[in-house]
């Protein structure tokens, strides 16, 4: 099932259980506008080619438009779309004041040099640049983009409406980026994580952690259960997979890996191989990379008593239902991995302010949100009877429902 099938599923549960108007309900799935434009730019060598890019902006009711854009070769309108949809119920979640969007390019970043990327983002930008806006649309990097790709487009933009560095988050910090940025989601993942333990009086210390996936999120997920005292007994990404049973000593990893770019020969531990990382034996599974990783096919072997859902719809349909039946407790994606747009709200306020705040306050405050959000949860699983993703879906459209219709939505 793809991600937009899954994401529409979730929503029609929740709006079952709210007990939403069948006409509400529909136009709460209908994206506001659905932008497709031709990026055409010179390559290196004076060849033309052109490129496709999309903006889906999927709700206003609650803010402006939030979303990241991605540079993928297999950017669709139909992914873009479940991932636009999924950041309005996230934000809502979060209960911070945006809708949600998503964009991308179907292009390889990899085959193109620095000065094509940057030709492609402007180009890009101008196309959509009357489109977004600081109370219109906030995009922000993603899969393929980075501060810089983010940097190109504030510079696009500010040339037709003025310098406006709160039209895009995740810039540099001379561009006035956020101090926690960069550790924002997987330092989330790991409040979430806190605040669902502490549910059970349990605390990250003295447990055992597999982690999928050592990229930006995994590696600052893993650094910062390894300092509050919890196990990491493994640890895979495209690379390689490596085990401890006695815990993997985290910092020499990340120094392993920074110069080596793999974690293959770590002599921290012993190889293990990619596919028995989900089914290992511990107490928190952390998916954080792909989506769909958790399906009927290994969903029964899993041993983990906990999976904390860092990654984007890491588990299939079939697999929450063979999970949630052996009685694994699962924190959902729409809430564990919402750091990241909570510390780009963050970056978008202090922006309008023009005052920037220390790190201390930055991680004080995603702390608060994240905490908040899931007794918020919680509330909503108690009320509706339902298990936590539930309780998360119903909060964030209930949030969304409540707002188009104090609006006037038939208006």
């Amino acid at each position: 099932m793809n991600a937009l099938a899954g994401t529409s599923r979730n929503f029609r549960l929740a709006s079952r259980l709210l007990g939403l108007d069948s006409k509400l309900e529909k136009s709460l799935l209908i994206p506001f506008r659905e932008i497709k434009v031709e990026c055409t730019i010179p390559k290196d060598d004076g060849t033309l080619v052109s490129y496709v890019g999309f903006r889906i902006q999927h709700d206003n009711a609650r803010g402006p438009m939030k979303g990241g854009i991605r540079y993928h070769p297999e950017v669709d309108p139909d992914e873009v779309n479940a991932l636009a949809q999924l950041m309005t119920w996230k934000t809502a979640v979060a209960d911070i004041p945006y809708g949600g969007a998503k964009g991308g390019i179907g292009c390889s970043p990899r085959e193109l040099s620095k000065s094509e990327l940057e030709r492609l983002t402007r180009v890009f930008t101008q196309k959509i640049h009357d489109l977004i806006g600081i109370h219109t649309d906030v995009p922000a990097p993603d899969m393929g983009t980075n501060a810089q790709t983010m940097a190109w487009v504030l510079d696009e933009y500010s040339k037709f409406h003025g310098h406006s560095p709160a039209v895009v988050t995740g810039k540099p910090l001379d561009l006035g980026g956020s101090l926690g940025r960069e550790s924002a989601t997987g330092r989330g993942v790991v409040y979430a994580t806190e605040a669902l333990l502490a549910e059970y009086w349990k605390a990250i210390k003295g447990l055992t952690f597999v982690i999928q996936g050592f990229g930006n999120v995994g590696s600052w997920v893993a650094r910062l259960i390894h300092e509050r005292g919890g196990k990491v007994i493994a640890v895979s990404d495209v690379t390689g997979a490596v085990k401890n049973p006695n815990g993997i000593n985290i910092p020499e990893l990340l120094k392993y890996k920074e110069a080596t770019g793999s974690l293959k020969g770590f002599s921290g531990g012993d190889s293990l191989d990619q596919n028995e990382l989900l089914v290992h034996e511990c107490d928190v599974l952390i998916p954080c990379a792909l989506g769909g990783v958790l399906n009927k096919e290994n969903a029964t072997d899993v041993k983990a008593k906990f999976i904390i859902e860092a990654a984007n719809h890491p588990t299939d349909p079939e697999a929450d239902e063979i999970l949630s039946k052996k009685g694994v407790i699962m924190l959902p994606d729409i809430y564990a991995n919402a750091g990241g747009v909570t510390v780009s709200y963050f970056e978008w306020v202090q922006n309008i302010q023009g005052f920037m705040w220390d790190e201390d306050k930055v991680n004080k405050e995603l702390k608060r949100y994240m905490t908040q959000a899931f007794h918020n949860i919680k509330t909503m699983c108690q009320t509706h009877h339902c298990n936590l993703r539930m309780g998360a879906f119903t909060l964030g459209v209930n949030r969304v429902a409540r707002a188009t219709l104090l609006r006037g939505w038939e208006a």
